[in-house]
Order: C-alpha cells, then sequence, then structure tokens
C-alpha cells in the first residue's frame, strides 16, 4: 500500500481528464472560491464574444481579452487538477485493495455440515471455518482455534501474524490467507460493510467529509471574497468619477487576483492529502475530522507494556538471603525455570546460563514441572525424592511458606520491596518451604521512547502511562520513560474517568486500544485508535485503525494531524500575503493614467497597464501547480512550541508570500513586454 513517489504519470493523466469533469458548476459549487472564479470564466466568455461586435474599443481588443479568458479558465483547471491528483492517490490504492477483495467461497457451517458458497452469500453471525491455504472470506471473529495469517494484502507486511480464540487477537479480515491451523470464524459485518469495502470507500474519496476547521476557513475564505465582490463594483462607479476607462476584463482580474485563489484551489488537496498521508503510515481514518483533532490532541493515554516497554520483563539480578549460596540460589532458579515457556521463564534460564549455570538433564530426568497459572500466580519443579523448589510472586510465596509453618524472612520482604521501589517485579523462590532469594525482574523500556516523550511535550501533548501495575512500580517506571502521568492497577472504568476528567477540562484526549474492555475508552476519547489485530468492539468504537498493530503509532499521528494543520495555516497564510503583490500590480495600473500620484505605488516598474494585468492573472494561475507538491507532502512540522511556530511560518510563508508574487510577477511582465 506504500509508495514511494509523490505522484506516477497514470496519476497524472487520469487527474488531468478529472479537471475538466469536475468543472460542472454542481461540483464547484461546494467550493464557494472556484465556483466565483467560474462565473469570472463565464463572464469574461461573453465579454469576449461581445467585443467582436463592439468597435469603441473600451473593453480592450479581442487578444487580450481572449487572453485574461484562458488565463482563468487555466486557473480553474489548475485547483480542479490539485484535487484531482490527491484523489487520484487514493484511488490507485483503492484499485491495488480491490483486488484483495474477491468472490472467495467460504466453508459455511450450516446445522450439522459444512456448505461452500460465495463470500457474498454470507451474512452477519454465520459461521465458516478456514484451514492453511484458505482466503478469509470476510471479517470476523475467532471462536475456535488459533492461525498464522498473512496480512500483507492489507498491512504491506509480510511476516505472518498469530490469531486466535479468546482475549484480543480475535479479529480477522477478508482478503487476509490462512498460513496454517485452522479456525472457526463467526462473522462480524453485513454484506457490503466489511473492512475492507470500507478502506476502499475511505481511500476513493467517497466517504470524505469537510472537517469543521476546513468548513470554518470556507467560510472565512468566502466572507473575504464577498468582500472583494463589494470592491470591484465600488471601482466601476470610482472610475467613471475620475474619467478613467478601466475595462470589464480589468475588474474581473483584479477580483480574481485578491481573492484567496491560491488556498481555494488547494485547500480540498490538503484535507484528501491528509488523510492519504495516514493511510501510508497504514493508518485508516473514518474521517478527515479525526486527523485534525490528532493535530489539536493535548493528552495521551498510552499502554505500558508494549508501547513504552519493550513488552516482556526479563530476569536481571538474582538476590540471594546468604550471599554464600548465591550458586545454590542461581541453581534452584535454573531448575524451577526449565520447563517455563513464559518470557520471564526464558530469560530466567537465559540470566542462569550467562551465570555459569549449565542444565543438568540426569538431574532434571523423572521430575515434575507446575505450570504458571494466573490462579496460583507461582511455578515450579517437582524431584524424585520430593524436594519441591517453586518461584512466584511474594504474596503467594509468603502464603505457602507460613501455612507450611515455615518462618517467611523479614530480608526476603525488604529485597522484595526495593526491587519494586525500582521499578522491577520480584519473584520469591522457596526451596522446600524455605525461602531462599529472590528473582528481580525488570520492564525494558523501548530504546528511544524518552525522546519521543520529549517530542511530545515539545509539541505541548500531555502522556499518560497506563499500567496495571502497583503505583510504586508504575511512578517508577514512569519517571524512567519520561512521562507526564500514569494511571496504576488501571482497570477500564479508571481509563475512562481519567479521559471525562481531561475533557471536562476543554482538553481532546487520544487513547489506543485492542479489546472489548477499551472499547468504551476508545468511543469516549476524542482520537480512538484500535489495532487491526484487536476485537470487532474495539474496531468500531475508534475512528482509526492502526493496521501495523504497533501501539506507538498514537505519537506519529499526533504528527500527521500537526502537520496537516500546518499545512493549512501556512498556505492559507501565504495565499493571503500573496494578494499584496498583486494589489500593487493591477492597482496603480487602472488608475495611474489619469491619477498620476498613483505611478509611486507601480514599485514593480511594470510596462503597461495590460502587461501588469495580465502578469498578475499568469503568477495568480502558476501558484497553484506550484504549491501542489507542498500540499501533497505537508508542511514539515518541528516540535518547537505554538509561538515559535507562529513566527517561522510568518517569515517563511507570510513573509514569502509577499515577496515571492513580486518577483513572480515582474519577470512575467518582462516575458510579456519581448513577446508583445
Amino acid at each position: 500500500m506504500k509508495q514511494n513517489k509523490l505522484v506516477t504519470r497514470e496519476q497524472v493523466i487520469s487527474a488531468l481528464k478529472e479537471s475538466f469533469v469536475k468543472l460542472n458548476p454542481a461540483v464547484l459549487y461546494h467550493n464557494p472560491i472556484m465556483f466565483t472564479v467560474l462565473v469570472s470564466t463565464v463572464i469574461m466568455g461573453i465579454v469576449t464574444i461581445s467585443v467582436l461586435f463592439d468597435h469603441t474599443g473600451n473593453q480592450g481588443s479581442f487578444g487580450y481579452n481572449i487572453t485574461v479568458f484562458l488565463i482563468l479558465f487555466i486557473t480553474l483547471l489548475f485547483a480542479n487538477f490539485a484535487e484531482a491528483i490527491a484523489e487520484a492517490r487514493g484511488k490507485a490504492q483503492a484499485e491495488s485493495l480491490k483486488k484483495t477483495r474477491q468472490d472467495t467461497p467460504a466453508k459455511k457451517y450450516d446445522k450439522d455440515k459444512i456448505v461452500t458458497v460465495s463470500s457474498a452469500e454470507l451474512r452477519k453471525g454465520d459461521i465458516f471455518e478456514c484451514e492453511a491455504g484458505d482466503i478469509i472470506p470476510t471479517d470476523g471473529e475467532i471462536i475456535q482455534g488459533l492461525a498464522s495469517i498473512d496480512e500483507s494484502a492489507i498491512t504491506g507486511e509480510s511476516a505472518p501474524v498469530i490469531r486466535e480464540a479468546g482475549g484480543d487477537k480475535t479479529s480477522v479480515t477478508g482478503g487476509t490467507k490462512v498460513l496454517s491451523d485452522k479456525i472457526v470464524v463467526r462473522v462480524t459485518t453485513a454484506a457490503g460493510e466489511s473492512f475492507l469495502d470500507k478502506m476502499i470507500a475511505l481511500v476513493e474519496g467517497a466517504s470524505r467529509q469537510k472537517s469543521p476547521n476546513e468548513i470554518a476557513l470556507t467560510i472565512l475564505l468566502a466572507g473575504f471574497t464577498l468582500v472583494f465582490v463589494i470592491v470591484c463594483v465600488t471601482l466601476r462607479p470610482f472610475a467613471q468619477y475620475t474619467s478613467t476607462v478601466v475595462s470589464i476584463a480589468s475588474l474581473v482580474s483584479l477580483f480574481v487576483c485578491l481573492i484567496p485563489t491560491t488556498i481555494g484551489g488547494l485547500l480540498s488537496a490538503i484535507g484528501i492529502a491528509g488523510m492519504d498521508r495516514a493511510l501510508r503510515a497504514n493508518v485508516i481514518t473514518k474521517s478527515g475530522k479525526a486527523v485534525e483533532t490528532a493535530g489539536d490532541v493535548d493528552t495521551l493515554l498510552l499502554d505500558k507494556t508494549g508501547t513504552i516497554t519493550i513488552g516482556n520483563r526479563k530476569a536481571t539480578a538474582f538476590h540471594a538471603l546468604d550471599v554464600s549460596k548465591q550458586d545454590e540460589l542461581i541453581d534452584a532458579c535454573l531448575c524451577a525455570s526449565v520447563a517455563d515457556q513464559t518470557p520471564e521463564g526464558k530469560s530466567i534460564v537465559e540470566l542462569c546460563q550467562k551465570n555459569g549455570q549449565e542444565i543438568d538433564r540426569g538431574k532434571l530426568a523423572g521430575c515434575r514441572w507446575s505450570k504458571f497459572t494466573a490462579q496460583t500466580k507461582c511455578s515450579g519443579i517437582e524431584f524424585r525424592d520430593g524436594t519441591k523448589i517453586v518461584k512466584g510472586a511474594s504474596e503467594t510465596i509468603k502464603s505457602m511458606v507460613e501455612s507450611n509453618s515455615s518462618h517467611y524472612p523479614e530480608k526476603a520482604e525488604l529485597i522484595t520491596r526495593r526491587i519494586s521501589a525500582n521499578g522491577g517485579t520480584p519473584l520469591v523462590v522457596a526451596n522446600d518451604n524455605k525461602v531462599v532469594g529472590v528473582i528481580e525482574l525488570q520492564d525494558i523500556i523501548k530504546p528511544g521512547i524518552k525522546d519521543r516523550f520529549e517530542r511530545l511535550r515539545k509539541m505541548g501533548v500531555k502522556t499518560v502511562m497506563v499500567t496495571g501495575d502497583n503505583a510504586l512500580t508504575a511512578k517508577y517506571i514512569a519517571n524512567e520513560a519520561g512521562v507526564d502521568d500514569f494511571i496504576a492497577e488501571a482497570k477500564p472504568e479508571d481509563k475512562m474517568e481519567y479521559i471525562r476528567k481531561e475533557q471536562v477540562e476543554g482538553k481532546l484526549v487520544a487513547m489506543m486500544g485492542d479489546g472489548t474492555n477499551d472499547a468504551p475508552a476508545l468511543a469516549q476519547a476524542d482520537i480512538g485508535v484500535a489495532m487491526n489485530s484487536g476485537t470487532q468492539a474495539a474496531k468500531e468504537a475508534g475512528n482509526m485503525v492502526d493496521l501495523d498493530n504497533d501501539p506507538t503509532k498514537l505519537i506519529e499521528i499526533v504528527e500527521i494531524g500537526k502537520q496537516l494543520l500546518m499545512t493549512r495555516g501556512t498556505l492559507t497564510t501565504f495565499s493571503i500575503a500573496n494578494d499584496v503583490a498583486k494589489y500593487f500590480a493591477i492597482v496603480p495600473a487602472l488608475f495611474m493614467g489619469s491619477i498620476p500620484a498613483l505611478a509611486e505605488l507601480n514599485i514593480m516598474g511594470l510596462h503597461s497597464p495590460a502587461s501588469a494585468i495580465l502578469s498578475a492573472v499568469i503568477f495568480n494561475a502558476l501558484i497553484i501547480p506550484a504549491l501542489i507538491p507542498l500540499a501533497l507532502k505537508g508542511v514539515k512540522y518541528k516540535p518547537i512550541g505554538a509561538s515559535a511556530l507562529l513566527r517561522r511560518n510568518l517569515i517563511i510563508y507570510g513573509l514569502g508570500g509577499a515577496v515571492v508574487p513580486f518577483i513572480g510577477i515582474k519577470l512575467i511582465d518582462l516575458i510579456l513586454t519581448v513577446i508583445m
């Protein structure tokens, strides 16, 4: 799904054709600025024809009028092209997705038998099965079994993923392929409403609606346009009062140059490109509003495990109660962990081997191992002579030791408290109901995550870590990772309460989740990002879906949103600043013949009134395609604070927007002087 080129040759050709289709007034009506340019073009067309029959010469020559008409027509095409090229990029991605969507045979459960039906015949609630090699016919949730699934057609990632019944990794997407094992799936979407169908509609632009900010800006620009309508209408009687002959072509040119045509022509393209950038980051957004809101986020909720930490705790040290018996503790830990297939158990074995302890297969022959469970909170080994070594949570081991009339050492209490205070997890080890030491497990904080949080802080975004750890451990990890706040021993209702509290204070909140228990908080948050691997409930509750299942993607989404807002703001500034130069080009040219004092305003030294007007109109048209790459790529965002960002953009795009037209109009005037 990801493309390296900004646009392809095929997309340019498609956009050129679409530029003419978009000349339909019913289409342009939704863009008030470009609609007024269309009206102005029609007026110029009528004036150009009338000049053929008018011998007074008051409206200028036929060549002059038709040139203005053609330039205005090209301006419309350029504006339409900007929107069409942004849409073409989305349509190209939609085509690749459509190849994934196919009429796939489905093995549907029909009472006591399995029948093969078309995927189009599946209905919500139906149950089907898939085996290795099968294409999953539609979206659903696994209700039985587990399988390795190739999701590359959707996510672009070649590595297979595991999906299984129960838990938060139950969701499967139509069009993906089962690589191994067998699963039974319940259909979760109605026909034509699968995740893939929604993706195609979104990237084609069929479901794109203007965001509130875009609507507000459109209204503001329409207001500017109305003001310039009044200005240009009143210039006509003023010209008559000063005995100045002002042609309709001159007034229309002045009007089109003064209204914010640049941003008017690029506004839709900026919004479409913002959604497209999110899609290229493998994030499906349900609306343009979601992308924009991400740019204004104040508070960001992130899970600790898998986001801030690598995801699995690792054994980092052994603490023997009797220092002289450190080797005995390591041997006991190795014996108790050899059969432990949890990530923590494997890390204990690895640390034992690093400390020079090797597995004695003869000693372990005929032993029985007990696995860790959420109920027992411990695991261990029982040797053939009845000796037991157990490792587990301090509360569990303490209870077990005391229930066997043994003493639980105070030193073990001190070690476990110290480990917890340092953000670790203590596992107490007991040999035949006698505590011999403590294993220290630590969450490994992801490299570079602290810098990313600092980057968010510079953006003005508050980061909140959500964890099931106790408050002491949570505080330590929060300090180490550099987050601003944390929610310890978090339950679903705790997330909801925190989000509501922030929203009551007028803040916008974003969070990411993948489980059904995350759905209420995802729905409550202003930006809810659901994992594609998560449950259907989570995906329906969020307003974005991350195809990569990357818990840190929220950070990237915030930056994409801020880039969208910045791009729109900077190009609006540039467009309005453009009007200053156009004013100095056209107004002196219109009146300096009858009002010589206005010649002082002709600071560009333009050759003649006709060349001045044509230069301004040509520049007005050319600047739109010149800015299309910037609209599509977006203005580069730097987390330097709102005030510094505003100063930077005013200097670059405000001052630049005023200076560039002076240079451009003067160069065009020199070329026209040679030609004319």
